[in-house]
C-alpha cells in the first residue's frame, strides 16, 4: 500500500463524492489533508468528520470560478501548514450541454471550474513545490475527454483541454521534480450521479440498468479513484509523469463483448 505519511496534500471539491474519497483515503494514509469545498460550511463538515476518525484535516474555501479564489485556496493551504506536496484538481463542473444550443456564459462557466481553476491552482502549488524540492500534482478528468456524449459537449472540451495541461506541464515541470499525472475517470457511483440520473429522467431502476452494462459488475466507487490517486501522490511514481489513466472497465472505444 502507498504511504503518505506526512505529505501535505490539497484535494479541490472533496466535501462529498470523488473527491472526499480521496481526502479520506489520503489521511488514512497519513497526509495531512486540506479539504476544500466552495464555501466555508461544507468545507469545515468535511473536515470535521474526517477529523472525527481520527485524522489530522485541515479546511479551505472558495468559489474556483474566481480567479482570485482560486489563488487563495492553494495560499491558504500552503499557509496553514507550510508548503504542500500533493495537489488533486478535483472540483468540476459536471452540467449538461450540447455545443449546438450551449450559450457563451455556459461554455465560460464550465472552462472556469474544469480548465482555468487547475490550471490556476497548479500555478500557486509549483511555488511552493519549487522549494520543497518536488511534487505531485494530479488532475481528475473523465474518459469523455476523447470525445463525450452529445450532451457533454462543453464538459468534454474541458477536460481534453485538461489533458493537453496535464502533458504539457509534466514536461515544463520536471526539471523541479514536480509530477503531473491525470486520472480520467469512468462511471462512478456518488450521491451527485444518483442526482443527475434522476434529472435526466431516469427511473428508480437505473442503476441495475447501469450495472448491466458494466463487464465487472458494478459501477466505479470513490475509492477506486482514490486509491489510484495515492499512487500518483506517494513515491511509488516516483518516475512517473505525463501519464493519463483511463479508470474504466474496458479499453476507450473498445465495445463490451456482449
Amino acid at each position: 500500500m502507498s504511504s503518505l505519511q506526512d505529505k501535505i496534500a490539497l484535494v479541490t471539491g472533496s466535501t462529498s463524492g470523488i473527491g472526499y474519497g480521496i481526502a479520506a483515503h489520503f489521511a488514512a494514509l497519513g497526509a495531512h489533508v486540506i479539504v476544500h469545498g466552495p464555501d466555508a460550511t461544507s468545507s469545515k463538515a468535511a473536515a470535521d468528520a474526517l477529523g472525527a476518525l481520527g485524522h489530522e484535516v485541515d479546511a479551505v474555501a472558495g468559489d474556483l470560478t474566481s480567479v482570485e479564489a482560486c489563488r487563495e485556496v492553494v495560499r491558504s493551504a500552503v499557509a496553514r501548514r507550510g508548503g504542500i506536496d500533493v495537489l488533486v484538481n478535483n472540483a468540476g463542473n459536471t452540467a449538461r450541454g450540447s455545443l449546438e444550443d450551449s450559450t457563451v456564459e455556459f461554455w465560460d462557466a464550465m472552462m472556469a471550474v474544469n480548465l482555468r481553476a487547475p490550471f490556476l491552482c497548479l500555478q500557486e502549488a509549483v511555488r511552493s513545490m519549487k522549494a520543497r524540492g518536488g511534487g505531485s500534482i494530479i488532475n481528475i478528468g473523465s474518459i469523455n475527454a476523447y470525445v463525450g456524449l452529445p450532451n457533454l459537449g462543453p464538459y468534454s472540451v474541458s477536460k481534453g483541454g485538461l489533458m493537453t495541461l496535464t502533458k504539457n506541464a509534466a514536461v515544463a515541470l520536471a526539471r523541479y521534480r514536480i509530477r503531473v499525472n491525470q486520472l480520467n475517470v469512468g462511471w462512478t457511483l456518488t450521491k451527485g450521479e444518483e442526482r443527475v440520473q434522476r434529472a435526466d429522467g431516469k427511473g428508480p431502476n437505473w442503476l441495475d440498468d447501469a450495472i448491466a452494462t458494466r463487464p465487472f459488475g458494478r459501477l466505479l466507487l470513490p475509492s477506486d479513484i482514490a486509491h489510484a490517486a495515492a499512487y500518483f501522490a506517494s513515491d511509488d511514481s516516483a518516475l512517473i509523469t505525463g501519464a493519463v489513466v483511463d479508470l474504466e472497465q474496458f479499453p476507450i472505444g473498445g465495445l463490451p463483448a456482449w
